[in-house]
């Protein structure tokens, strides 16, 4: 995720994507009624989510084409299949923002995959190759523990419950490769915004592009990026609210209702692109990100944190109080649905 990445995205919603809108309001923008029942699904563990972002951290930064990198993603793949989930990989090549090949390997795992409603939960399980943010070695890549290990923690936890407490939903999960290696903040060799954002999120792109044409898409999809920091703000992302606003809005309302509202706030936040902005744009699965962006105390804009793409993205942010609220609510909304 990078800080200059406020997408212009949105510019194409109001022009080319307004069909898109037209077809998406039925489902998506339909009143949410005051007096929802809602169920408070599972039993979230916080101290289990910590755990699993202490076990990815442990292998060190987890770049793309590095023995790290592999040795997390054979863990990732073993501890799905150790839940009890179907797991497959999607394996191949994408060229990075300095024209480098890279392997890209996103991990796929699926439940219940007969049943009708299919929701989709991803995150990012790779980090940035350097720390483009920070005034300190800044080639050498960071450690990831919110952005890139929080996600993948929260959603191992939820994975967990929804195997011993049966859910009447498939889930797909797909952790994605190869997102955080987008072009650095320091570099203007790009002519215009958008070539410079589909420098990121390189592992959702290719699973759009690559999917096959009997693969039945889930009825929405949630994106956890950097979801485990001490007191932080997950605002309505403009992309989100467009796609997913119905499932948004019920979230947040969730939240609300067990009492996540310092988490979960009403503010709206611009547009940014992170992997749902693709899996929107491509695959036409409504996705909604719930990220931390919030706005920044000393420039006044929104900002992902001091510590985003800096060497203090490391474990001592990570705050289990934060992993309860982001886990708590998703898991219950998926026996809210």
């Amino acid at each position: 995720m990078s800080i200059i990445r406020i997408n212009i995205f949105l510019i194409t919603l109001l022009f080319v994507f307004q069909s898109c809108e037209n077809e998406l309001k039925p489902k998506e923008f339909k009143k949410i009624s005051k007096s929802i029942p809602w169920i408070k699904g599972g039993n979230f563990n916080s101290d289990s989510a910590y755990q699993y972002i202490a076990k990815q951290v442990s292998f060190g930064p987890r770049v793309p084409n590095t023995k790290n990198h592999q040795k997390c993603g054979d863990w990732l793949v073993k501890k799905l299949l150790k839940l009890g989930f179907n797991v497959k990989e999607q394996k191949g090549e994408v060229t990075a923002f300095n024209g480098s090949k890279l392997p890209v390997r996103n991990i796929i795992a699926n439940l219940n995959d007969s049943l009708n409603k299919k929701v989709l939960l991803c995150a990012h399980w790779d980090t940035r190759p350097f720390a483009d943010r920070d005034s300190v070695d800044v080639n050498k890549p960071i450690i990831g523990a919110n952005d890139g290990a929080s996600g993948v923690g929260v959603i191992l936890e939820i994975a967990r419950n929804i195997i011993l407490d049966s859910i009447n939903t498939a889930v797909e999960i797909i952790f994605f490769d190869v997102e955080d290696y987008g072009t650095p903040s320091t570099n203007n060799n790009f002519f215009d915004l958008q070539s410079m954002n589909d420098t990121w999120c390189l592992g959702s792109q290719f699973w759009c592009y690559n999917l096959n044409n009997d693969y039945r898409r889930p009825n929405f999809g949630i994106l956890l990026d950097m979801v485990g920091a001490k007191n932080a703000v997950f605002p309505k992302e403009e992309i989100s609210r467009q796609f997913a606003g119905y499932h948004l809005n019920k979230i947040w309302k969730l939240a609300d209702f067990l009492g996540y509202s310092k988490y979960f706030q009403k503010k709206i936040a611009p547009p940014i692109t992170d992997d749902h902005t693709y899996i929107n744009q491509l695959s036409q699965i409504p996705t909604l990100d719930v990220i931390h962006y919030d706005v920044s105390p000393y420039s006044g804009r929104f900002d992902f944190g001091k510590f985003h793409h800096t060497h203090n993205d490391n474990l001592s942010i990570i705050d289990k109080t934060t992993l309860k609220a982001v886990g708590q609510t998703i898991l219950s909304y998926l026996y809210n649905i």
